[in-house]
């Protein structure tokens, strides 16, 4: 899936909590649901970014020699212009693109 492609709000709405809830019917489990896959966004962001970034790094002899790299910069701004990993992560289980599995807790007593 292409982040960069989710359309996923930049900015913070308010959302209805029962419509979000209706399909895991609790409140806390539905948090804890959005919480991991933002995690997940996140850590799969960090990567392709620092991946991306790989290219123009420098040695450690160079650090004095600090100098502006236009790319790179516009590599930055582009993340940083992405919604937040919460904000995708809230508007995919809204659309119900998101597949979990909620334990029973009968079977976490075996």
């Amino acid at each position: 899936m292409d982040l960069k492609k989710i359309n996923a709000p930049k900015n913070t709405i308010t959302r209805n909590m029962n419509q979000l809830t209706e399909n895991v019917g609790n409140v806390y489990e539905t948090v804890a649901i959005i919480a991991k896959r933002s995690n997940q966004i996140s850590s799969a962001i960090k990567r392709e970014l620092d991946a991306k970034l790989q290219d123009f790094s420098i040695p450690q002899d160079a650090l004095e020699d600090a100098y502006e790299n236009k790319e790179q910069i516009e590599i930055s701004r582009s993340y940083e212009c992405m919604p937040k990993p919460t904000l995708i992560a809230t508007q995919e289980l809204a659309d119900n693109q998101l597949v979990y599995r909620v334990g029973n807790k009968d079977d976490q007593l075996k």
